[in-house]
């Protein structure tokens, strides 16, 4: 259902004195606010999946944050902060006068919308959770269960070499590789923006604050905990993963249990990118939670 679309609209939003490049799809009242996955990648396979919307009647906003893609890439790692992010976000919604948002955040994106409804709650009308999690040492406990479907044998392995910090072995790359084909795309190639993304990703951002690899959580976010915050929201929340999610189904009905007004989806033939894997399912059931919250 998805179709590489170009943006419509370009613009040029100045942060903490760094340019950041932002995205625009259509012109519709309503804006959808993508925030993308990583952290260190840029922005096109969200924004190259969802920029169709504007079909819809939606204007679809995303952006390269900073670090990333078209925007500055500085080097000071007191920048990879979510704090600072939650800023940088709020910075681009006010620079394109964008008003109450639906804010769609993916996988480290969905960490950073969480964020960012924490302290911003006035400015968001949706929010929407993609195959993320509200609370990472959950999700690192979920992350050693599937690493474990690999057999003792193999754990051993990658424990062995992360506690040797050999993570560029063979050995350990392919058992990282098999991981990311169960838990992050299933596909048997990779749609082009997401490969396009990857070969771009910048490690900086990306190591401070998660780690090293997918199923290894060692960076400043490795304690991120907000399933007690996330209580207080008040707006109406979609959240949705696949059956065979990194950030799994239990990561996705932890937050539901949390939050006053929320609906879960389970996507069964997708993993980590269902509107990649699995567009005809989950592009119906987000256009109908938006169509149900618009004004």
């Amino acid at each position: 259902m998805w179709r590489e679309i170009e943006p419509d609209q370009r613009y040029t939003v100045e942060v903490d004195g760094h340019n950041l490049a932002v995205y625009g799809f259509g012109d519709g009242h309503e804006v959808l606010f993508c925030l993308n996955g990583g952290p260190g990648l840029p922005c096109d396979y969200l924004r190259d999946a969802h920029g169709w919307l504007k079909d819809k009647g939606l204007r679809v906003i995303a952006f390269d944050q900073l670090g990333t893609g078209a925007s500055a890439k500085p080097v000071d790692k007191s920048l990879w902060d979510i704090k600072r992010y939650v800023a940088e976000v709020e910075t681009v919604r006010e620079a394109l006068d964008l008003g109450v948002i639906h804010l769609l955040g993916h996988s480290w994106g969905g960490w950073l919308a969480i964020e960012y409804a924490i302290h911003h709650p006035q400015s968001v009308k949706t929010l929407i959770l993609e195959n993320t999690a509200g609370d990472i040492p959950h999700l690192s406990q979920e992350l050693e269960r599937l690493r474990g479907a690999l057999g003792s044998e193999t754990v051993a392995m990658m424990q062995r070499h992360e506690a040797l910090g050999t993570l560029n072995h063979p050995q350990y790359q392919a058992a990282i590789t098999l991981l990311n084909y169960r838990h992050v795309c299933r596909l048997d190639e990779w749609p082009a923006p997401l490969a396009r993304s990857l070969s771009n990703w910048n490690m900086g951002p990306y190591v401070t604050m998660q780690g090293p690899n997918e199923f290894l959580y060692t960076g400043n976010l490795k304690n991120w905990n907000r399933i007690e915050q996330m209580v207080d929201f008040d707006m109406p929340v979609l959240i949705t993963t696949g059956q065979h999610d990194e950030q799994t189904p239990a990561c996705a009905m932890r937050m539901k249990m949390a939050l006053k007004d929320a609906e879960l989806h389970v996507f069964p033939n997708s993993s980590h990118m269902p509107f990649y894997e699995e567009p005809q399912a989950y592009f119906p059931v987000l256009l109908d939670f938006l169509q149900r919250h618009r004004s």
